[in-house]
């Protein structure tokens, strides 16, 4: 065969640019619908991918709403997406129109990472009835789990003990925080897994919270890119470059998994909730339409680690930063401790109905640290409108949780930490329809119950044994956020000062 010519050249680019160009018009061809959101001009093939400013989204994302509204569109590449702000904008789109918002856009990296088109664990599969009982078998199991002879609330009492120990060897030396909470929360995570701890210097947990880590700092919004363009997955060698973590930490799991199947006792109650999955899984044999299966097992297991883990031991390094930044605050915390709990016995549960204060605090860390801005992606079901736009079947939703955790419509001081948001005139503890942090409808975080317990349990049992300061000679940290998956504070170090 000969070389094209110059003008065989000319003749296929135009050819391929009119290809690309009608593919282009075809994926925006819901931006022609009747009452579609507005938003800003796409580019061809690229969309408005070149306009989103990936290292900071909520503040790209409140440029973008005051120009457009509190419903606008953009187009990422050829998949197009509706953004979602505002409380009143959220709760119909999650709340009122939950039925028709609640299914997860296709997602060829999970696919990439061993997650079957049978996997339908919780937070990232697709809405349906396998979904649904995915969900109804996680909330029973980690509401009635007893855990052999202790209850959840004894496992993250126990290992709030552990974590103060860790404080304590200090001696009041500056330390980092952030590693030994990671460790203490996903020891509690591990307790409802696989029904035991792990030693902080265990060399398996150790490799469990390096892969955990490794996975969170790796592909960040390129993990979306890929999602949209899967095309690129194909490139030799991208993907288990950026991908290596995420796999490695599945491969772990899968390894932990066999372990705990190879050691079940059948005629023994469940030792966790995997054994519970793994006696589901023998009743589900023959059903096709089960949900109950190995790699469903799999994604909830990982599931846990990541979402439970980081979330709360993260919301936990946002608590004590913010304890160093405002001593007046702690004091407070402190001295409610001290007269609801003293330094007898360890914090419970049925103390947070008389600390209205630190109930505020807790609350207000959560509001402010604002964790996931724009929670997990969403996508419609069927054609559904909100706040009066038509929205099509098969858009994907961006629910900007940030435009309603500090809406200045809503909160006396949106961008500052303020615990009084929580507190009415009597210091009684107010909870504000407003309050968002894990999200809400049907897609709400089925964790959120463990979340509470944790952060009130380890928080107040940290404040009652130590005083947090910023080490002497070291500038005060920042309560700025730094955005990758996750919104979290830098780096900082404190000192922990028995009390």
């Amino acid at each position: 065969m000969g070389l094209l010519t110059g003008e065989s050249l000319a003749s296929l680019a135009v050819a391929v640019a009119i290809f690309l160009l009608l593919v282009d018009l075809m994926h925006r061809r819901s931006r022609w619908a009747a009452r579609y959101p507005p938003g800003p001009m796409p580019l061809p093939v690229v969309g408005n991918m070149l306009q989103v400013n990936v290292k900071n989204m909520p503040s790209n994302l409140g440029q973008l709403r005051r120009r457009f509204g509190n419903v606008f569109s953009l187009q990422l590449a050829w998949t197009p997406v509706v953004v979602i702000n505002g409380l009143e904008a959220v709760r119909e789109a999650l709340v009122v129109r939950g039925e028709d918002t609640s299914d997860r856009p296709p997602s060829p990296v999970e696919e990439y990472l061993g997650f079957g088109p049978r996997s339908q664990g919780k937070s990232l599969a697709r809405y349906g009835p396998a979904w649904r009982e995915q969900r109804r078998f996680s909330v029973s199991t980690m509401r009635n789990f007893g855990l052999g002879k202790k209850s959840l609330e004894q496992w993250v009492t126990e290992e709030a003990s552990y974590l103060c120990a860790v404080f304590s060897a200090q001696n009041g030396r500056p330390l980092n925080p952030k590693a030994h909470l990671n460790k203490a929360v996903s020891n509690v995570i591990s307790c409802l897994t696989y029904g035991r701890r792990f030693e902080y210097d265990d060399p398996t947990f150790l490799k469990i919270l390096e892969m955990v880590e490794k996975a969170l700092k790796g592909p960040g919004f390129l993990h979306e890119v890929l999602n949209l363009a899967p095309v690129l997955l194909r490139i030799p060698g991208l993907a288990d470059k950026v991908f290596s973590g995420p796999k490695a930490f599945m491969d772990l799991l899968d390894g932990l998994i066999t372990e705990h199947r190879e050691t079940r006792d059948p005629t023994q109650p469940p030792r966790d909730l995997t054994d519970a999955f793994l006696d589901e899984v023998e009743k589900a044999k023959g059903n096709l339409h089960s949900s109950f299966n190995k790699e469903n097992l799999r994604l909830v297991v990982s599931d846990l680690f990541f979402a439970g883990t980081v979330t709360t031991s993260t919301t936990l390094f946002w608590a004590l930063l913010l304890m160093l930044l405002h001593p007046d605050v702690q004091r407070r915390v402190q001295e409610e401790i001290d007269e609801v709990i003293g330094q007898g016995r360890p914090p419970e549960m049925a103390d947070q109905a008389h600390m209205p204060y630190t109930t505020a605090v807790i609350h207000e860390v959560q509001r402010f640290g604002d964790l996931v801005p724009l929670s997990v992606p969403h996508m419609t079901s069927c054609d559904t409108e909100v706040q009066g736009f038509l929205i099509p079947k098969g858009t994907m939703l961006f629910i900007n949780l940030s435009s309603v955790l500090k809406d200045e419509t809503v909160w006396k001081k949106p961008f500052r930490f303020h615990p009084e948001h929580f507190l009415d005139d009597q210091g009684r503890f107010v909870k504000h329809e407003a309050f968002m942090p894990f999200s809400a409808g049907r897609r709400s975080c089925l964790g959120e119950p463990l979340a509470r317990m944790e952060l009130f349990l380890f928080f107040t049992c940290l404040l009652q044994r130590f005083s947090f300061s910023v080490p002497p000679g070291q500038p005060q940290p920042s309560d700025h956020a730094i955005y990758n998956m996750l919104a979290a504070p830098a780096p900082y170090q404190l000192c922990a000062v028995p009390r």
